[in-house]
């Protein structure tokens, strides 16, 4: 009973049920986190200092995101690209499934070999719209899509992001008393990326009948006619890839994602790609495009720090443990169930695991679970709730294209399509996993 009144519980609960009523995200994250710092005896002037306060913890995200938004809408204008879509166009021959397998290599790509994780969403997705309505494709099936690409490569491999992921698993494991070595982490994550990949399979499948959209004249009228033409490259395109690749240098050079973007900018604007006057045009379509995501990043992390400051995380971790009884099946699916809770309302696994290692570790150990175990457990309950989560960028980003034409919601069409597709099997995988590793 002690769990099911606990204010993270009654919080993610409160704002689930409200983003499935279709009301806002931004305002299903402010007032599940006012009732959840009441619950757990906060005044609302406390809540809500802990709330405006946390939000600097996405201030770079969310800064990013504007202006690669901005970057993206500059890119748009300048018809780049066009380019690739109409080649897209040409390389599926009217096939839904290899669309959404471009798609998903696309989406993988963006967060290992070229790491601009969603920002290449509003660039690429809003061109193909028309081609997709053409092709009567479900928009929820590309929306998994793009998800398994942004969600997967981390998990399992150490590449690009990943390396980030699975760095923090070795420094929580290690802070908190278990040595791990990287080699052992992606050893481990296979059985999550074998989850992640069944659950990909099962929504190409459950996702294949058509759906009718209607073409929304203005939103990107591509003549597909001619996608097997030749398209002819202008100069304005050559530099509009020295910029992209100029912010991608920037950006892994010195580790600044909104550097990046103002240096792509700045070269459009110098070589006059792009002209001085439209600069004010470029942001606003940057926070046309991106400026939602950005601010729902903001208040995710403000809802992160109202959790952590109603202590309900750490009591609902040990009230978690004590139901365990030395079970390590019942202990496996606690664990799973507990990240998958937690990150549905953080909203990012990243900053899941460090709340999640300090108790995982000791427990693990005390149960008799091997370090290998140990890795996947942590590592799946904290990827959990990323596909899924109202309030992630897994699930914001393809909306953010998808949306372009107003016929794609996220809460319908991205977050409990992605949810089922892939938290079902990542439950099983991690339960299962954890008790042969």
């Amino acid at each position: 009973m002690e769990v099911l009144f606990n204010p993270v519980v009654i919080s993610v609960v409160v704002m689930t049920v409200l983003c499935l009523l279709k009301l806002n995200v931004i305002l299903s994250l402010i007032i599940a986190a006012l009732v959840g710092g009441t619950v757990a005896g906060m005044s609302l002037g406390e809540t809500m200092d802990a709330l405006v306060g946390g939000m600097g913890g996405n201030a770079q995200t969310a800064l990013s995101y504007v202006l690669l938004g901005a970057l993206a809408a500059a890119i748009h204008k300048t018809r780049a690209a066009e380019a690739l879509t109409l080649m897209i166009a040409k390389w599926i021959k009217g096939k839904k499934l290899v669309l959404l397998i471009i798609l998903a290599v696309v989406a993988a790509l963006s967060g290992t070999v070229i790491p601009v994780h969603i920002a290449f969403i509003p660039i690429l997705i809003p061109p193909l719209l028309p081609l997709m309505n053409k092709l009567k494709l479900d928009r929820r099936a590309a929306a998994a899509a793009l998800a398994f690409g942004l969600k997967a490569p981390y998990i399992t491999l150490p590449v690009g992001y990943g390396i980030i992921y699975h760095g923090i698993i070795k420094d929580q494991m290690a802070a908190s008393g278990m040595e791990v070595t990287m080699e052992m982490i992606w050893k481990s994550n296979w059985v999550a990326g074998l989850a992640m990949l069944t659950g990909f399979v099962f929504a190409m499948f459950f996702y294949r009948k058509q759906r009718v959209y209607k073409d929304v004249a203005g939103i990107d009228d591509v003549n597909f006619d001619i996608a097997e033409k030749e398209h002819k490259v202008t100069a304005v395109h050559y530099i509009t890839l020295l910029a992209g690749a100029s912010a991608l240098v920037v950006q892994l050079t010195l580790g600044s994602l909104p550097l990046g973007a103002i240096v792509g900018l700045a070269i459009m604007v110098v070589t006059r790609a792009i002209k001085w006057s439209d600069v004010s045009d470029m942001i606003d379509g940057g926070i046309r495009m991106m400026g939602f995501i950005a601010f729902v990043m903001l208040v995710a992390s403000g809802y992160a720090a109202v959790m952590r400051a109603t202590g309900g995380v750490e009591s609902l971790i040990t009230a978690s443990a004590a139901m365990m009884g030395g079970s390590k099946l019942v202990a496996a699916t606690v664990m799973i169930l507990l990240g998958l809770l937690i990150t549905m309302g953080i909203g990012t696994s990243f900053g899941t695991v460090p709340i999640l290692a300090v108790i995982y570790v000791p427990l693990a150990m005390a149960l008799g679970f091997s370090p290998k175990a140990t890795i996947l457990l942590i590592a799946t309950a904290a990827a959990l709730g990323d596909a899924g989560s109202p309030a992630s960028d897994t699930t914001l980003g393809p909306t953010a294209g998808l949306n372009a034409d107003g016929q794609h919601d996220h809460i319908w069409d991205t977050c409990v399509p992605t949810f089922v597709a892939y938290n079902v099997p990542l439950v099983i995988f991690g339960i299962v996993g954890a008790l042969m590793l």
